[in-house]
């Protein structure tokens, strides 16, 4: 049982995207983010609808019989904030208490600048989201 998904990879330039951020400084945040991700997922960043940044791919079921197509990580630039999209998981709690200044959601994590965030933190985080999806969603 397949719905109609509204956030799928687009061939909007990553680069564009990233190009028209505003202030600066959340434009630097955000490219320096762009590098951490594809470093850390070995995949390049693609456009997921008009403004999400995300890296790698899984396609997910659930019990119910929905299923789809998500990025494993992602990012996107918001208003007041830098939304980052990682997955849950048991340890997820353990990387936050570390991670610095943040609030978050059940897979979303807002920061103001990346410089309130500990990126060696950040970067376990990623792999750890990485290696939850990948455990919980094997490719078929």
């Amino acid at each position: 049982m397949s719905t109609s998904q509204k956030t799928l990879p687009t061939d909007q330039s990553v680069d564009a995207f990233l190009s028209q951020i505003t202030p600066v400084t959340k434009r630097t945040d955000c490219e320096q983010l762009r590098q951490i991700f594809e470093e850390m997922t070995g995949q390049p960043a693609v456009m997921w609808g008009e403004n999400i940044v995300g890296c790698g791919h899984y396609h997910y079921r659930y019990a119910s019989g929905h299923e789809g197509d998500s990025f494993l990580v992602g990012f996107s630039p918001r208003k007041t904030n830098i939304s980052l999209y990682l997955a849950t998981g048991i340890e997820r709690d353990q990387y936050l208490a570390r991670l610095g200044k943040h609030t978050s959601g059940k897979s979303c994590i807002s920061i103001t600048k990346l410089a309130d965030v500990d990126l060696l933190v950040l970067r376990e985080l990623i792999v750890h989201s990485v290696a939850f999806l990948e455990t919980t969603y094997p490719k078929y």
